[in-house]
């Protein structure tokens, strides 16, 4: 168990609270032998004793301990938990049943945090601001197995009590012990009752019980009506931010098949719901995958591989950088490039993914990739992503600032990925923390970054060449605004037919679905319509 997003064995541990919740039991079988042989050896006085069993409860089990440990590190490092966890079960070597219950309580208390937080307040004499962060954050646990997860009331009271003497100290043990019982009185769905009757609006209360900033909420409505979707499919949209996300897999074409069984070991796949190359794994750790281990595939987000797709199979017009036009043409006219002799940059490259996928297939087109990306550090996780890759293809792997690159290469490039730095607002599902930590003031500077990067990739394409402007944040600040206001100063571009560029990418055969798109020429995948990350793509044409 390697701790990535998925939902295999979480489920078994919470039946009867996970291995906390059994060592609890066993441990209080075994208490209760002690107890016996020393009452015998006192001539049977039965030892007397004014705390509660859960107060007595000095030290927890390891998998709550990592948890905590994972949240401490998220809040302290602005780490992320899908870099922090799986390293810390292995060195701890947490493994099975145990690893399943401490991915479950870690990401489910960072992902309802808000919900937590807003049912604490009402179960705490003072504001939850003014207490020890670690001590709210043992609480935070404490209410994720209270009213998350299957644990019974008892194992997870006492349990969180020994966290808390474990890690924080005794006084405080006692509160925990009180406020939880507090937490105790009412089902979940009770709470969340009141959370809704207490809030002043209708949106407030829903972004208290899903778990997520209002500012956000008040983004995401506004993104789905934006994007012609109706405002009430909000809480649908929260509440799939809210659901553990599973694994999906990406088959590299030209270097791995997904009906290779070989490649796949015994792993449990089923082929994604849109994309050729998506394998969805029927577990949570792909890391023994041979495929895998190779390089050959890679796990990515379904939507990250259509709107990579996309941009591939994009028609192109006139000739390409590196010689003749294509043979043949699209609907509209313009020739759709075999990709022999074109040159495909990836921009803002970082961590790896998409430029792998576009490697692979500019490998099987007779294409080359040039990867650029501004940190050192992500570089080499470009380069480590690409190492599968067949000789040439991989022109190189650059550092360097994406916003420079129009205007050293002017029109040198036939198809340009610009995956900008944005809010990920998209993919709260798979990175839960993001939520507490990103504010509307963000927003000034993604923006303005998010306009440079794509005014430079249209300076670096060359005319009848094609942009793809992605985001993994539908907010219409960061999509929308950005393509119409750098279109504004331009007047060598136009807008290509997205959904058409999305459904020709999409698995072809009988029993393929149609993708639900909406009228726009731009493209927004939700999490709750597609169940994707919520990418947005629009394709973009250099006239000129």
């Amino acid at each position: 168990m390697s701790g990535y997003e998925g939902d295999g064995g979480a489920r078994g541990d919470s039946r009867d609270g996970g291995a906390g919740g059994r060592r609890f039991d066993d441990d209080r079988r075994n208490s209760s032998g002690r107890q016996r042989s020393a009452s015998r050896s006192r001539g049977g006085d039965r030892p007397r004793t004014s705390q509660a069993p859960s107060e007595r409860r000095k030290r927890t089990d390891p998998a709550r301990m990592a948890a905590f440990d994972v949240l401490r590190e998220v809040d302290e490092s602005d780490a992320y938990a899908n870099l922090v966890l799986p390293p810390l079960l292995r060195e701890r070597r947490i493994r099975g049943r145990d690893a399943g219950f401490a991915t479950e309580l870690t990401y489910g208390t960072l992902r309802l945090r808000g919900r937590y937080d807003a049912i604490l307040a009402t179960c705490v004499d003072r504001p939850l601001p003014g207490l020890d962060p670690a001590l709210l954050d043992v609480l935070r646990l404490g209410a994720h197995q209270v009213l998350g997860m299957r644990v019974p009331v008892h194992a997870a009271v006492s349990e969180t009590v020994g966290l808390a003497r474990n890690r924080v100290g005794a006084g405080p043990a006692q509160m925990v012990n009180a406020v939880l019982r507090r937490v105790s009185e009412r089902p979940l769905e009770e709470w969340l009752s009141v959370l809704e009757k207490e809030a002043p609006d209708p949106l407030t209360g829903l972004a208290a019980t899903e778990s997520h900033p209002l500012w956000i909420a008040r983004a995401l409505r506004e993104a789905l009506v934006g994007n012609g979707r109706a405002a009430d499919e909000i809480a649908d949209l929260l509440a799939a931010d809210n659901a553990s996300p599973r694994v999906t897999l990406v088959a590299r074409p030209g270097l791995v098949d997904v009906a290779d069984e070989a490649a796949w070991g015994d792993a449990d796949l089923v082929a994604g719901r849109w994309a050729p190359t998506a394998l969805r794994l029927e577990g949570s750790d792909p890391s023994g995958i041979p495929a895998i281990r190779e390089g050959l595939a890679g796990v990515q987000d379904e939507g990250s591989q259509l709107v990579t797709l996309a941009l591939a199979g994009a028609p192109l017009s006139g000739v390409v950088a590196g010689g003749t036009a294509s043979p043949s043409t699209a609907s509209d006219g313009t020739a759709v490039s075999d990709g022999a002799g074109e040159r495909w940059l990836d921009l803002c490259a970082g961590p790896g993914g998409k430029a792998a996928l576009l490697a692979a297939l500019a490998a099987q087109r007779g294409a080359t990739l040039v990867a650029n990306e501004v940190t050192p550090h992500r570089a080499r996780l470009v380069a480590g992503a690409l190492a599968a890759m067949p000789d040439g293809v991989v022109e190189e792997v650059r550092t360097g600032d994406g916003r420079e690159v129009g205007a050293d290469e002017p029109g040198a490039y036939d198809r340009v990925l610009v995956d900008a730095p944005c809010t990920g607002l998209g993919a709260l599902r798979r990175r839960p923390e993001s939520r507490w930590r990103r504010t509307p003031s963000d927003l000034a500077a993604l923006t303005g970054l998010q306009r440079e990067l794509l005014a430079s990739a249209l300076d670096a394409v060359r005319p009848g060449g094609v942009v793809a402007y992605v985001t993994c944040s539908p907010h219409l600040a960061e999509t929308q605004l950005v393509v119409a206001d750098v279109l504004k100063k331009r007047d060598d571009v136009e807008r290509l037919d997205t959904p058409a560029a999305v459904r020709a990418a999409v698995r072809p055969g009988p029993d393929a679905a149609e993708i639900p798109l909406s009228d726009r020429d731009d493209v927004q995948l939700w999490p709750h319509v597609h169940g994707t990350d919520a990418m947005h793509l629009t394709l973009l044409r250099r006239t000129v």
